[in-house]
């Protein structure tokens, strides 16, 4: 019987989907985080469970032959990265197999069509935007970086490898401004101080800079220093905006933003269309790969100049107006109003005049919209984590598209989903995993949807 510190020899056969290692020891699952595919460890148990438990490494007998050394001196502290002890294709592997496991133990499919992962050129630096939290330690010293891994304790961190370079330099100015000013930082516990986050973007392709400030207020302490420091040692700095957060809550980002400098967004360029960004505007961390992302979903959409594209979950509208140019009419679905008048925007800012955009719960829009008669030849979705829910499904498949092509950024939901336009005379036709954050756990799938006559001639489902 396995107990809470007890020492066992454990060796690694599969890994989880937040990246940690699983072995077994009679019969007991037990999870460790920081361990590889085939490592053979001695490991302290720290919780157990009925059916699993948790533990540690206190040493690596046989380490795993995709095992490195990992390049940061925090990556098994702040939560963000899963795999900066393994070499990249080792991750690539680990994430297409945990795509295919959902597609055979959640969506029961027997053989997914699925191709082999699409890595990212760059695995470090490619993150364009980066939020950190700002505290004091237990001393009353000043503390940026990142919280760890289910807890609200920051690891200090100012140069992320997932991160551009110049970010720490700005994560330095805004330091000594704080600093000189005796900025108060916000307190959890007590709800009071002021700076709660900082809040940093920069176009890949264009280099614009965006320093927002996370404030539990509506103004800063000698704004002008601020902005002559980052105007004199920041390449591009295009804007500084404060976002005002009073509430006691987890949200990063408030409703209400105030431009001190610039303004309040920066651009930058996407498939060859430009895109404004503002603080609560949504876009994607890693450009280039995001652009593989849209190239394979306009690949698997199949478009022509007949074609109504009925784009769900639309953001900024960056997906849909990618390929708007290719369809008879694109009607995008957001329910965050901001991200809608950016969608407008940013159709404006490249001529394209065939784009709608609604402001609404994807679920609700699209009952209404098939309500009014509108008969997409093509669906696009790109939901949150939760994925779809079981009525727009419905609504979606009697909207009666030849296509529906799903992007997902979680495989479980996605399968489930799958599994559901399956049973309503839609075939999984093709699907390939895509890396969209490497060395974090996370893996993206674009998957293709195709209206079939009959299941019963599908083979793919059991």
């Amino acid at each position: 019987m396995l107990t809470k510190n007890q020492n066992i020899t454990l060796k690694i056969d599969g890994m989880t989907a937040e990246g940690n290692g699983v072995g077994h020891f009679d019969g007991v699952a037990v999870f460790v985080p920081g361990s590889a595919l085939g490592d053979e460890l001695e490991v302290h148990i720290v919780k157990v469970k009925k059916t699993y438990a948790f533990g540690k490494i206190l040493n690596i007998i046989t380490p795993s032959a995709d095992r490195i050394s990992s390049d940061c001196n925090v990556s098994m502290k702040c939560g963000g990265c899963a795999y900066r002890h393994i070499s990249y294709d080792a991750e690539l592997q680990i994430k297409k197999q945990r795509v295919f496991d959902a597609f055979t133990r959640i969506g029961h499919f027997e053989n997914p069509p699925l191709q082999n992962v699409v890595g990212s050129e760059n695995q470090n630096h490619y993150r364009n935007k980066a939020q950190f939290p700002v505290g004091q330690d237990k001393n009353g010293n000043l503390e940026i970086g990142f919280y760890a891994l289910g807890s609200h304790r920051i690891i200090p961190c100012k140069n992320c490898a997932l991160q551009p370079k110049n970010f720490e330099d700005i994560l330095t100015i805004v330091e000594t401004w704080i600093e000189k000013n005796n900025v108060s930082v916000y307190s959890e516990e007590t709800k009071t101080g002021l700076l709660r986050h900082i809040y940093i973007r920069r176009g890949h392709y264009s280099k614009e800079v965006m320093l927002c400030l996370v404030i539990n207020g509506k103004s800063i302490p000698n704004e002008e220093h601020l902005i002559n420091e980052l105007k004199e040692k920041t390449d591009n700095f295009k804007t500084l905006v404060l976002n005002v957060n009073t509430k006691d809550t987890n949200v990063i980002t408030g409703q209400e933003c105030i431009t001190l400098f610039g303004e309040g967004y920066i651009t930058d360029t996407l498939c060859g269309l430009t895109f404004r960004i503002s603080p609560l505007s949504f876009y994607q961390v890693n450009p280039p790969q995001a652009e593989r992302l849209y190239t394979l979903g306009k690949e698997y959409a199949e478009l022509t100049k007949d074609d109504v594209l009925l784009d769900l979950y639309c953001g900024t509208g960056t997906i849909g107006l990618t390929m708007a140019n290719d369809v008879k009419k694109l009607v995008g679905v957001e329910i965050i109003p901001e991200a809608i008048e950016d969608a407008k925007k940013n159709a404006e800012i490249n001529g394209i005049d065939n784009a709608e955009f609604i402001c609404g719960d994807a679920t609700k829009a699209a009952e209404s919209l098939k309500k009014q008669g509108l008969s997409p030849s093509v669906v696009l979705v790109d939901p949150p984590r939760k994925g779809l829910t079981p009525d727009l499904i419905s609504t979606i498949v009697e909207m009666n598209p030849t296509r529906v092509v799903y992007i997902s950024c979680d495989p479980a939901t996605l399968a489930r989903d799958a599994a559901q336009f399956q049973s309503s005379g839609y075939a999984l036709t093709r699907a390939t995993p895509l890396d969209m954050f490497p060395r974090t756990a996370h893996v993206e799938t674009v998957v293709l949807m195709s209206k079939v006559h009959t299941v019963a001639n599908d083979k793919c489902f059991k």
